[in-house]
C-alpha cells in the first residue's frame, strides 16, 4: 500500500488520519470486490480538483473490467460527473443509464468515504469516493448466495457512505490466512440468529462436528457445542459469533481449526446483523506450530552449542593454569578467548527468534572479554566503540566477531604492551560497505612489516576467505597503529 500513502500525502490534502482510515478501507478492498462481484477502485481528490485512483481490488469469482491496474490515473471523462456528485453530496450517487467500457456496459456506483458524521446537524467530512463497477455483459440469474453477498455488499456500501466502515476498532494486521468472502460467509441478525450460511461455511462446520443445517441456528450456540469443555477459547469468541465486535479469532474441534472474523453491520449507527467470515486453516495453523517448534529447537541448540563452548573454554582456562610453559599458557589462552568470542554469538541467537544478529550488542559483550588482556603487567588499555554495525546474518557475525577480537587483542598485547593507551573501535555502515577502523595509541608498526603469527593469519582468513572483505594495517613505529576492515554488505545479504 505504499502507493496509496504516495499518492494521498502528496496531495497535501489528507491528514495521517485520513490516510490511516483509506488503508484500512482499501484493506477490506478485496472483500467488496467479492461481495460486489465487481471491481473496486477507490479516489481521492486532487489540488486541481479532480480525482486520483489510489487503489483498487478486482473480484474473484468474476471478470475484471480492467485488465490493466488503473492506480495512478486520473478519474475518467464518463465517471468524473458521478464521482464529482459523490464528492460534494457525501451521498451515493448510481449511475441512470450503463456505463459503456471498452464495449462491454458497465453499472458504476459512486461512495463517498466519509471519515467523520457526528449528529444529524454535523455536516460529514468526505476524504474520497469508491466507485463499484459490475460488468453487465456476465449478468445471470442470480443464486442465493450471489444475492446475499450483493446484499452485504450494500450494507458495507451504505456504512462507507455513513463513516461506519471501516471499524476503528478492528484490527489492521490480519494474521496470515484471514477468511475471505469465498472461503466461507455467514450472516447473522442482531440476535445471533444465523439467515444465510454459504456451502463453504457449512463445510467449515461439519468438519467441525456440526452436522446439521446452520440458518435458523445461534452462531453462539453452535460454536458453544462444538468446543470441548476442556479447551481454552480465546475469551474474543463470544464478541465474534454474535457480531457485536469487528473482531477475529480462531474456533478449533476435531483437529480442525477455524478462523472467523465478524463485521458488525449497522444501520446509521443502529447494529442490525452481523457477517462473520469463516475459514478453514487447520494446514496453516499447522505450518505456524511447526515454524514455533523449528525456532524453538534452533534457540535450544544454540544454547547447547553455547553451553559447550563455555566448558570448552574452562578446560583450557583450567589447563592454562596448571602449565609451566610460558609459551604455552599464552597458546591456551588465546584459545579459550577465540571460544568464547563464538560463544557469545550463540549465546545471542539462542536468545532471538530470527538468523540474524544485532552485531552491535555482541560486539560490546566480545569487547568484555578483550579486557582480561589489559589486565597484562604493566598495560593499563581503555577501549572506545563509536558507530554502530547494525543487523548482520547470523552466519556472517561468527567470524567477524572472532576477527575483531583478534584485532582487538593484537592492538592491546602487541600495540600497547608495557604501557598505558587507548583502542578505539569505529563502525560506518553504509548501503553497500561496512568499515571498521581499530586504532591504538601504542609502539606502532615496524615500518613496511606486518605481522605473520597466527592471530593475524586466522583474520586474514577470517575477513577475506568467509567475508570476501578487505583489510589493512597502516603505522609507524611509536605513533600507533590503524587496521581498517571493509565488508561488502551485498556478499553479507547473499
Amino acid at each position: 500500500m505504499s502507493t496509496l500513502s504516495d499518492l494521498a500525502q502528496a496531495q497535501g490534502l489528507l491528514t495521517d488520519d485520513d490516510v490511516e482510515w483509506l488503508h484500512r478501507l482499501a484493506g477490506d478492498g478485496q472483500l467488496l470486490a467479492d461481495l460486489a462481484s465487481a471491481d473496486i477502485v477507490l479516489w481521492i481528490q486532487t489540488e486541481d480538483g479532480s480525482f486520483i485512483a489510489v487503489a483498487h481490488a478486482r473480484p474473484s469469482g468474476a471478470a475484471t473490467l480492467f485488465y490493466r491496474d488503473i492506480v495512478g490515473e486520473r478519474v475518467r471523462p464518463q465517471w468524473r460527473t458521478q464521482v464529482q456528485g459523490a464528492f460534494e453530496s457525501a451521498e451515493i450517487v448510481d449511475s441512470s443509464s450503463p456505463d459503456w467500457f471498452e464495449e462491454t456496459p458497465t453499472r458504476v456506483r459512486a461512495v463517498p468515504i466519509v471519515i467523520e458524521r457526528r449528529g444529524e446537524d454535523k455536516a460529514p467530512r468526505v476524504i474520497g469516493v469508491v466507485t463499484r463497477h459490475t460488468n453487465l455483459g456476465e449478468v445471470r440469474t442470480p443464486s442465493r448466495q450471489q444475492i446475499t453477498f450483493d446484499e452485504c455488499a450494500n450494507d458495507l456500501f451504505r456504512m462507507i457512505a455513513d463513516g461506519s466502515f471501516p471499524d476503528p476498532a478492528a484490527p489492521t494486521s490480519p494474521r496470515r490466512g484471514a477468511p475471505r468472502a469465498s472461503d466461507g460467509l455467514i450472516r447473522i441478525d442482531v440476535d445471533g440468529i444465523t439467515t444465510f450460511a454459504s456451502p463453504n461455511a457449512l463445510s467449515a462446520f461439519n468438519r467441525m462436528g456440526f452436522d446439521d443445517e446452520l440458518e435458523g441456528e445461534s452462531l453462539a450456540e453452535v460454536t458453544t457445542r462444538l468446543v470441548p469443555p476442556s479447551r481454552q477459547v480465546d475469551e474474543s469468541l463470544p464478541v465474534v459469533v454474535t457480531g457485536r465486535a469487528p473482531w477475529r479469532t480462531d474456533i478449533e474441534a476435531r483437529g480442525v481449526t477455524v478462523s472467523l472474523r465478524a463485521i458488525p453491520l449497522k444501520d446509521h449507527g443502529t447494529r442490525i446483523g452481523a457477517i462473520v467470515l469463516c475459514r478453514d486453516v487447520s494446514e496453516l495453523r499447522h505450518q505456524e506450530q511447526e515454524l514455533i517448534t523449528k525456532d524453538a529447537t534452533i534457540r535450544e541448540i544454540h544454547h547447547r552449542v553455547k553451553n559447550n563452548l563455555q566448558t570448552v573454554a574452562s578446560l583450557l582456562r583450567i589447563q592454562a593454569r596448571r602449565t609451566h610453559s610460558d609459551e604455552a599458557r599464552d597458546a591456551l589462552t588465546q584459545a579459550m578467548r577465540r571460544v568464547d568470542a563464538i560463544a557469545v554469538v550463540h549465546d545471542t541467537l539462542a536468545q532471538g527468534l530470527t538468523q540474524k544478529v544485532d552485531f552491535d550488542e555482541v560486539f560490546h559483550r566480545v569487547l568484555k572479554l578483550v579486557a582480561e588482556v589489559a589486565s597484562a603487567p604493566n598495560t593499563r588499555a581503555r577501549t572506545q566503540s563509536t558507530g554502530r554495525f547494525g543487523v548482520l546474518p547470523s552466519e556472517y557475525a561468527t567470524p567477524l566477531a572472532l576477527a575483531l577480537t583478534e584485532v582487538v587483542t593484537n592492538a592491546v598485547e602487541h600495540g600497547l604492551a608495557g604501557q598505558e593507551g587507548v583502542v578505539t573501535i569505529d563502525a560506518k555502515r553504509t548501503e553497500d560497505n561496512l568499515r571498521v577502523t581499530v586504532r591504538d595509541t601504542g609502539h606502532g608498526l615496524p615500518v613496511g612489516r606486518v605481522g605473520q603469527g597466527l592471530g593475524t593469519q586466522i583474520i586474514r582468513t577470517l575477513i577475506q576467505g568467509e567475508l570476501g572483505g578487505t583489510i589493512d594495517w597502516q603505522g609507524s613505529e611509536g605513533e600507533g597503529t590503524e587496521v581498517v576492515i571493509d565488508i561488502p554488505l551485498r556478499w553479507l545479504e547473499r
